[in-house]
């Protein structure tokens, strides 16, 4: 970023800080921000508070051809190793959340574990799926998170945004959202930055919602390398096959490439081990995918988001 921009930024982030609509460092490190741990530094680093304070900063980026990132909890991305000419925007602040009767909205950077654990205490059921996921509301939206039993398809019914380029907000109503695996209206449509989501839920006993939401974090802690850090399930799902099934039978299981490695536990995963790097991740992401490809015929895709 060029020093005239820089300068203006500052200013613009100092006057915001001062009103507490947001927080910010300069120069800071990228990799505490995903749950790889893994990346370089970024000019700057915003948390917001607010969805005003996200589109006023927005507004400001953009009106100043300024390069950034939005994210939450940084559990499905990959941070590259070169410095962010940019500003990475977090929400992790924005955790607004309102129930009424069968219904919870949340904002994008409430935790979707904790979203499971409110709607457990209200004793609505459908949420139970979401527990032990790593992720935020904004962040299970634009990837339609599932596990087990559940989807975010089948408890969301209503989306809201900030359209960057049009400086409007707006909402999305059912099937306008197109949740489908791994997929959103957000990932098609460029500048649409989620604010939250609204859930319809079922009344259930709390008891027995508990006690499903306590099965899937046993199996989650059995089955999975909870023990290092991840970005989850690093493959989308290969229609007709299991794709860890498929890594292990083209014997890769512990395979590694420097500090990143085929998790020996579930080989779904690829985990750091310690010291890996983004370019140590895209080398064994591509060395699978080849060997899967040689040993199957089936082409695997990655579903980790890259931020550059």
């Amino acid at each position: 970023m060029d020093s005239i921009k820089n300068e203006i930024l500052i200013k613009k982030l100092s006057e915001m800080a001062e009103k507490d609509l947001l927080s910010y460092s300069q120069d800071a490190d990228r990799a505490p921000y995903s749950t790889f741990k893994i990346g370089g530094k970024a000019d700057f680093i915003v948390k917001v508070h607010t969805k005003e304070s996200l589109a006023e900063i927005l507004r400001f980026l953009y009106g100043n051809s300024v390069k950034y990132a939005v994210i939450g909890n940084g559990s499905n991305i990959l941070f590259s190793d070169e410095r962010y000419e940019g500003v990475i925007i977090l929400t992790t602040s924005m955790t607004a959340l309102t129930c009424e009767d069968n219904i919870i909205e949340a904002e994008c950077g409430y935790s979707l574990t904790a979203l499971a654990s409110r709607a457990q205490k209200l004793s609505l059921t459908g949420l139970e799926f979401a527990y032990g996921i790593p992720g935020s509301v904004g962040g299970a939206v634009y990837m339609n998170a599932g596990a087990y039993d559940g989807e975010i398809k089948n408890v969301v019914t209503k989306t809201y945004y900030y359209d960057v380029k049009n400086d409007t907000f707006g909402e999305f109503t059912g099937e306008e959202n197109k949740l489908g695996y791994r997929e959103s209206v957000y990932q098609e449509k460029d500048g649409l930055v989620i604010l939250g989501a609204r859930f319809e839920l079922e009344k259930g006993d709390s008891t027995a919602i508990l006690e499903k939401m306590q099965g899937f974090m046993r199996a989650r802690s059995e089955k999975q390398p909870l023990e290092y850090p991840s970005a989850g399930s690093t493959f989308k799902r290969a229609p007709g096959y299991f794709t860890a099934k498929l890594i292990d039978e083209a014997g890769l299981k512990g395979y590694s490439v420097g500090g990143a490695q085929v998790s020996e536990k579930h080989a779904g995963f690829v985990i750091n081990r310690g010291g890996a790097t983004s370019e140590d991740v895209k080398k064994l992401v591509s060395d699978i995918q080849k060997a899967v490809y040689k040993n199957s015929g089936v082409e695997i895709k990655c579903e980790i988001k890259i931020i550059e």
